[in-house]
């Protein structure tokens, strides 16, 4: 039987807010129900998003996703499209899209400590208009995500602050770093030279 090292659970809300308190009137009134021209703004500054998806069974994924700044397309106030470029062929967030359309995003903007969360619905698509808008280096992305939003919010920087993760000076020793590669050829049972030959070229021929 497995280890079970979690003692004391809280299992109701009443119990967490005996804890953490409420909200202020400020975060209770934050969130919008489609982008405005300051969400707009903030996705086409962001280089870099994170999207949390779950199968019909509840089982996560958190997955990222990154480009230059505006390569997620905006229709319109209520609807953005995220190009699935070149990965690892799991597609674990396109498979659990596909069986439940709940989207989380959580954009990032390089020394902003504050992101944006987006919250909505979302489908797999390939409309061709829509993807040949997305061309990088000559190719288009052979299909994308795309979202119906229904929250918007601005997220506060606690966390970057508590992390410093803009701050290069917390940043550890580039020697000091966990190796990818090594970490690989552990779980998958390979050689980590050959590992690393692999990663090496599709990161320098199949970014796109």
């Amino acid at each position: 039987m497995m280890n079970q090292p979690f003692k004391d659970k809280l299992t109701s809300e009443e119990e967490i807010r005996e804890l953490v308190g409420s909200s202020s009137p400020l975060v209770m009134k934050k969130t919008v129900h489609a982008m405005d021209i300051h969400c707009m703004d903030f996705i086409c500054k962001s280089p870099m998003i994170f999207i949390s998806t779950s199968d019909n069974k509840g089982k996560c994924d958190v997955s990222p996703r990154g480009d230059h700044p505006g390569f997620i397309h905006i229709i319109d106030h209520q609807h953005f499209v995220i190009p699935e470029r070149p990965g690892n062929r799991r597609l674990d967030s396109i498979l659990n899209i596909l069986s439940n359309p709940h989207i989380g995003v959580i954009f990032i903007i390089p020394q902003l400590e504050e992101t944006l969360r987006i919250n909505g619905r979302a489908c797999v698509i390939k409309d061709a208009d829509l993807l040949e808008s997305m061309k990088v280096n000559g190719k288009a992305p052979s299909m994308g995500i795309g979202v119906t939003v229904e929250e918007c919010y601005m997220h506060c920087a606690k966390a970057f602050k508590r992390s410093k993760l803009w701050d290069p000076e917390s940043w550890s020793d580039v020697n000091e770093l966990p190796k990818p590669a090594k970490i690989l050829a552990a779980h998958a049972g390979a050689k980590e030279d050959e590992v690393a030959r692999s990663l090496k070229e599709s990161y320098e021929k199949r970014l796109y």
